[in-house]
């Protein structure tokens, strides 16, 4: 059974071609995201706020 639903990968994919063309912001900072780690938990937020099959924090 997967762990992460096909919509949750493509937007921990997303956010990590943004982070690495310099375009991902923090949410409450708007600084630039840099660490892979930070900006995966981006992309399972965004996806959890859609509704996607995440597992909890």
């Amino acid at each position: 059974m997967a762990k992460y639903s096909k919509e949750s990968q493509s937007k921990v994919k997303k956010s990590m071609e943004e982070m690495k063309e310099g375009k991902l912001k923090s949410g409450r900072s708007g600084k630039k995201v840099t660490n892979p780690k930070q900006a995966i938990a981006i992309g399972l937020s965004e996806a959890r706020k859609e509704g996607a099959k995440v597992p909890k924090k």
